[in-house]
């Protein structure tokens, strides 16, 4: 388990500033939950609108890319450009701050810590139930 820290978040946020800083975008969308946080600093930094929905030529941020399922409907909806901060996959289509281990489970800095254990239990069970 890996429990990242608000720091490494700020250092996320200011490389995805760094490399958008000359880009035109419409304003910043975050994934709900784990994008949310993602985003609004992300607005700030860019000085950017937060969008309450993907709209085209927007960025659409989130804090992981697991399996591709969210940021995959939401590319088929509106042209955009992607980035997360997590990616546990080698990027194609969308960016990402850091990438990890498949295998690694992360626990983001607005997290329940305690929880953690719990919520990975979860997710990795309903993972192995074949349909």
């Amino acid at each position: 388990m890996l429990q990242l820290s608000w720091s490494q978040f700020d250092l996320a946020v200011e490389a995805i500033t760094e490399r958008y800083a000359s880009h035109s975008f419409t304003g910043v969308y975050g994934v709900p939950r784990g994008g949310v946080c993602l985003a609004v600093a992300l607005s700030h930094a860019l000085a950017l609108p937060w969008l309450i929905e993907p709209k085209e030529g927007c960025l659409v941020v989130d804090d992981v890319y697991e399996t591709g399922q969210t940021l995959s409907s939401i590319r088929e909806q509106v042209d955009a450009t992607f980035v997360v901060w997590m990616s546990k996959v080698p990027p194609e289509w969308w960016n990402a701050a850091t990438t990890t281990s498949a295998d690694e489970w992360l626990v983001f800095p607005w997290e329940n810590v305690d929880r953690a254990s719990e919520d990975e239990g979860r997710y990795r069970f309903s993972r192995s139930i074949l349909p």
